[in-house]
């Protein structure tokens, strides 16, 4: 079988599925979906002066020599509450009662702490202790936000801080693009659910929790997960039943030549087109990206560490394209901290952490590579990338990094 370099195999795969039309959607069910445009400022932020202490607002040219010794008395003509509008303008010698928050009156030039005034009870007045220049402790109109300022960028990821600014703005929806939904097919004789009793030749079903748990973690919504054995008619009711209902529908196990490798056999035969078969990638060389109608199928190996970098590398990409974004991680130089030997026509991807040393360069510590058991995975910093052609790498050698944390999406438009 020819196989995909990875970079070629990744472009191809991505003619499966087309981003979703954007919609808009309530705030809270927006969290973890992405924006589909540009977020501007449609209200200035505070929308008039308000006070940003309690105390009282004064005309500053009041009390320029107002001292604790000679404090300067004036009127109190007013007491303003955040949220409510004042009662008149304010007038020389008089001063308004004010609150954090609330408005300034119309003639108000600053705002003189509570701190540093004593109320006069029996008249209603206040002495002022100190001078206050003008724009002392208020915030201008627009000092947080400016309407029109363009606040966040398509593509920008939706978490709690960004639902509160769009809040703020008073906005009750976002656009969004929809989440994919998709449905996971899990195949082989040999898998036995958790929680039932397996014997030693069998293997309990891991997959599927993984592999939705991976897509839920894209922004996927899992529709149906399904286990099927080694028989082509079970695998194609099953495979037609899930693409029905799912706009993408991931599949593992079966993917390779072997004799009980039957998902790409059956997937041909109902008439699936495949865009990517094999890639020149390891753990992960059988994937396969495919359409079925409108349903796009992805095929990952069946051992789960394969299946995980499979995902990563073609089924995430994917789930993330429906949703208008594209991930762009990190990458950084880091030095191998052991020899690596590998099959030079393929890429390796392997697990790790990153460790930076006191004279400053940055190491790696890979973990055991091989498609096996997911748990090498468990807290891996990101990928050192092995790339093709070579063979051997040197212990300090200069790999590329790319770190699973802090990635940027960036905004794709439909073809």
């Amino acid at each position: 079988m020819s196989l995909t370099p990875l970079a070629t195999a990744r472009r191809a795969a991505l003619g499966a599925l087309s981003p979703a039309p954007p919609e808009p959607v309530p705030l809270l069910d927006a969290l973890g979906g992405f924006l589909a445009r540009e977020l501007v400022a449609s209200r200035s932020v505070p929308g008039c002066p308000v006070s940003a202490m309690d105390g009282y607002a004064v005309r500053a040219e009041d009390i320029p020599h107002a001292t604790r010794e000679q404090p300067v008395r004036l009127r109190v003509t007013d007491t303003i509450y955040a949220g409510h509008l004042p009662s008149r303008s304010l007038q020389p010698g008089e001063a308004a009662r004010i609150f954090t928050g609330a408005p300034l009156p119309a003639g108000a030039t600053a705002v003189v702490r509570q701190e540093v005034t004593r109320p006069v009870t029996d008249s209603g007045d206040v002495d002022i202790f100190v001078p206050a220049p003008p724009g002392k402790d208020i915030r201008p109109e627009g000092e947080e936000l400016l309407v029109g300022t363009p606040l966040l960028r398509a593509g920008q990821r939706i978490d709690a801080s960004v639902l509160g600014v769009i809040a703020s703005l008073g906005e009750p929806q976002v656009l969004v693009r929809p989440p994919p939904r998709v449905a996971v097919l899990a195949t082989g004789d040999e898998l036995v659910p958790p929680g039932q009793a397996a014997l030693p030749h069998q293997v309990y079903e891991s997959n599927l929790v993984l592999i939705s748990a991976l897509a839920r973690e894209a922004g996927a919504q899992v529709v149906a997960r399904e286990r099927a054995g080694d028989d082509d008619d079970m695998l194609r009711l099953a495979v037609r039943r899930l693409a029905d209902r799912a706009q993408v529908l991931i599949t593992t196990g079966g993917a390779s030549v072997g004799d009980k490798d039957r998902v790409k056999r059956v997937l041909t035969l109902l008439g699936a087109t495949f865009l990517v078969d094999g890639v020149a990638l390891k753990p992960g060389k059988p994937v396969a990206v495919a359409r079925l109608g409108t349903t796009a199928i992805v095929v990952l190996p069946g051992t789960p560490g394969a299946a995980l970098v499979a995902f990563d590398q073609f089924a995430r990409p994917l789930l993330l394209r429906h949703q208008g974004v594209q991930e762009e991680r990190q990458r950084v130089s880091a030095r191998l901290d052991e020899t690596q030997r590998k099959q030079a026509g393929l890429t390796y991807l392997i697990g790790g952490t990153l460790e930076t040393r006191e004279d400053g360069t940055v190491w790696t510590r890979l973990r055991e590579k091989g498609g096996g058991h997911a748990l090498r995975h468990i807290g891996a910093e990101g990928f050192a990338l092995l790339p093709p052609g070579r063979a051997d790498f040197a212990v300090g050698e200069l790999v590329d990094f790319e770190r699973f944390d802090h990635p940027r999406y960036v905004p794709v438009e439909p073809e």
